[in-house]
């Protein structure tokens, strides 16, 4: 059994004001060599909804859920919570956790799936912070497991797809669910690099690697029982035309929906555990315009959000590290999982950036 004194919260971090917004978009690029006027395109997105992201709030409510949920069960341990990119950020959460003699951490990151920015860097970052605070060797963090095949993180989506196609169905009355209907599963696209290097070398995933394959796998789970085609796509492309990244963007998608006879469209955020600013700009306003124009009706389903099934299942996992569950008892609904409490090494590299310091998983 290991013992933890807190479990840390990890987001990604928005803005939450209109003149938060560019400091925010740089400290998501700092690095990258993107151009202000590249920062400013996409800050139109966040203007456009006062400049405050959603994803603060939907983490705050979330470490009361899980709050919640750990005193339910019986767990003393409190959720405290640090963001990458905005305050709070990381290293002030973790100095804070230190003064309160909180040295052991289990954190959970809001990111289901294995990637570069998915999970490694939430480990750099983690490093980077205990650097940054003359913490190294003194606050120890672990991680919970990628949840993308977890029970709790899928059940919301098989829910959410059975009443997206009965919406359908019923705002279109007689159209065939099995040859006019079309499920399109988005997640945040990737460079081809990243997502290659995604995932454990020695499992050969191949093109696309561990996470384009736990995306498809999951969206084959939640779609059993049903006769309804789908497919995979991707949406939130920021790279240069040059770079190649994970392919068909959602809107391509739909352009091509009408030639093939697709009435409407059930759209899936299945790489999203709430409704980050990439749902709201890229699936409830583009996509839906994409769809309009097009003669294409469309239904989005929700993200698991606080939702019980999802709340409970992080849950599961922090249970899985206190009590040293065997593999064969954890929960896993593909064939991919469960995945890996510690990182493999050489998992999820960035090939643009190398392999930095990193915790919660093995050198490097």
């Amino acid at each position: 059994m290991t013992e933890y004194d807190a479990i840390l919260l990890a987001g990604f971090g928005g803005p939450e004001g209109q003149d938060d917004v560019i400091p925010f978009l740089r400290n998501v690029t700092r690095g990258r060599g993107i151009p202000e006027n590249r920062l400013e395109a996409v800050a139109v997105h966040y203007r456009h909804f006062g400049g405050v992201s959603p994803i603060n709030d939907q983490n705050r409510v979330l470490q009361i859920a899980l709050q919640a949920e750990l005193d339910a069960r019986g767990i003393a341990l409190p959720v405290i919570w640090g963001n990458r990119n905005w305050a709070p950020y990381l290293k002030d959460t973790i100095s804070e956790a230190h003064d309160a003699g909180q040295d052991r951490l289990l954190a959970i990151a809001t990111s289901a799936y294995s990637s570069y920015s998915g999970c490694r860097q939430y480990r750099e970052d983690f490093a980077a912070a205990l650097t940054d605070t003359n913490l190294e060797g003194v606050v120890h963090i672990d991680k919970v497991r990628q949840f993308f095949d977890h029970p709790g993180f899928v059940a919301p989506f098989v829910t959410g797809v059975q009443q997206g196609l009965a919406d359908v169905a019923a705002q279109l009355p007689g159209i065939d669910l099995a040859t006019e209907v079309e499920v399109l599963f988005s997640t945040h696209s990737i460079p081809m690099t990243d997502a290659n290097k995604s995932g454990p070398p020695e499992r050969g995933f191949g093109e696309g690697g561990a996470y384009a394959a736990q995306h498809m796998a999951v969206a084959q789970t939640v779609m059993k029982g049903h006769t309804t085609p789908w497919q995979l796509v991707y949406q939130s492309r920021s790279g240069p035309p040059t770079m190649p990244w994970l392919e068909p963007d959602i809107n391509d998608a739909i352009a091509l929906l009408p030639a093939r006879g697709i009435r409407a469209v059930v759209i899936v955020p299945l790489g999203f555990v709430s409704d980050h600013m990439e749902v709201m700009w890229d699936l409830d306003n583009e996509a839906m315009e994409s769809s309009e124009k097009h003669g294409i009706f469309a239904v989005r389903v929700p993200t698991p959000g606080v939702s019980h099934e999802f709340v409970s299942g992080l849950i599961d996992l922090v249970e899985e590290r206190l009590n040293d569950t065997p593999n064969e008892e954890r929960k896993s609904v593909t064939d991919l999982g469960p995945w890996y409490d510690v990182c493999r090494p050489g998992c999820c590299e960035n090939v643009r950036f190398g392999f930095k310091p990193a915790v919660a998983g093995m050198v490097p």
